[in-house]
């Protein structure tokens, strides 16, 4: 099919049968760097939980009833991993972490929050700090980075909680050194200030700084991780820190509504995914490494104007990839190559971040492990074959 043909045939279609036709051709592909549980099928998640649950949990025990058993024994795990007194299971990160910040408040008198502009709660959470919990929020910086120590001990203003997101998604899954981590938190001490961590993705940071999850944890005064975003669960988050705290949070949760009868699916695919998924990140982490530098050697080797790996080194075992073209674009070719090659490179949609120019995110998980840096370069040819105009 020529590109005018390819071209009128993506514009024919609705969104809502463009959306089908990707989920579509990514289950369908043969090869991925990853397979998010969110592509699954019902029986598919149902199948792999039934299997793998009698090795992380006494089935014949009773079901949990408004956050007793199972999930007790999910908090108490993630305390132990994390280094902290206790933990709070949340539904939700979003919920776990407006809770965290509104106690925070509380406890520090300063209802302001200081954060970046990239932060999820800015971004992603539709001012639900402000319109839920009245809380402000101010920007120690607006670079694409973590704030420095020097950002956060020079504020020209007061405020309670400095809350720190690692890894920073938006600015491409990057971490600060261990040094300048250490060096923020201390100044925000000086600042009278506590330190909130947003560990939606804490779990593979430790090669970048050759902590254990519970090191890097330790700088902070609490910290929220998630159980779905890298350890393959249903859903859910955990709120960790002093015990205190963590009751107060489980106070709050239930106002919020997060009291839930029973979440023993949850739950146990939570208790799963430390099990089976947790010890294998590192292994991620150093795998998405080779593939990243095989993309940037693949769209050199093709003789694209402009492309970028960012970071050129992934921090975890996720980045992000730029390409001078229209979004639509791009999706459409990663859509096109999956259908008739068998193989996603870029099983997600590119945003449009500028005129002619595009992003998405790289996630390199399991399947990705049995990926070469030759088949990725030869999967780069394939892609920007089916670009138009390429």
């Amino acid at each position: 099919m020529n590109d005018a043909a390819q071209g009128s045939e993506a514009a024919e279609r609705t969104p809502g049968q463009r959306r089908e036709r990707r989920r579509v051709a990514w289950r369908g592909a043969r090869r991925a760097l990853w397979r998010p549980g969110f592509r699954a099928t019902v029986g598919e998640l149902l199948t792999g939980l039934t299997d793998a649950a009698p090795d992380v949990y006494d089935l014949d025990l009773p079901v949990d009833m408004y956050g007793d058993g199972i999930v007790e024994t999910l908090e108490e795990r993630v305390a132990a991993l994390l280094g902290k007194d206790a933990a709070a299971f949340f539904p939700s990160g979003t919920m776990a972490q407006q809770v965290a910040l509104r106690c925070w408040a509380g406890r520090t008198g300063n209802p302001t929050v200081a954060m970046h502009p990239l932060s999820h709660p800015e971004v992603h959470e539709r001012h639900a700090l402000s319109a839920l919990g009245g809380l402000r929020t101010v920007h120690p910086t607006r670079e694409p980075r973590m704030p420095s120590a020097d950002e956060v001990r020079d504020l020209d203003e007061p405020f309670g909680t400095l809350f720190l997101e690692l890894p920073l998604r938006e600015a491409g899954f990057l971490l600060p050194s261990w040094e300048e981590l250490t060096a923020v938190t201390d100044a925000a001490r000086e600042r009278d200030a506590v330190v909130h961590v947003d560990g939606a993705r804490l779990w593979e940071c430790g090669p970048h700084f050759g902590r254990s999850v519970a090191e890097i944890a330790d700088l902070a005064d609490s910290v929220y991780v998630s159980f779905y975003k890298s350890l393959g669960g249903f859903g859910g988050a955990a709120l960790a820190g002093p015990r205190t705290l963590v009751d107060e949070a489980k106070a709050w949760r239930h106002r919020y509504g997060g009291q839930i009868l029973q979440q023993f699916p949850t739950a146990l695919s939570a208790l799963i995914g430390l099990e089976r998924e947790l010890p294998r990140l590192p292994e991620y982490v150093a795998h998405a490494r080779v593939v990243a530098a095989a993309l940037r050697e693949g769209f050199a080797g093709v003789g694209l104007p402009w492309a970028r790996v960012h970071p050129e080194e992934p921090h975890t075992h996720q980045f992000q990839v730029w390409l001078p073209y229209e979004a639509d674009v791009l999706t459409d070719a990663g859509t096109l190559q999956a259908e008739e090659t068998g193989v996603s490179l870029f099983p997600q949609v590119w945003d449009r971040r500028g005129p002619g120019l595009a992003c998405t995110e790289v996630t390199v998980g399991a399947p990705g492990l049995e990926w070469t840096a030759d088949d990725v370069r030869a999967a780069v040819r394939e892609f920007v074959a089916r670009v138009p105009c390429c």
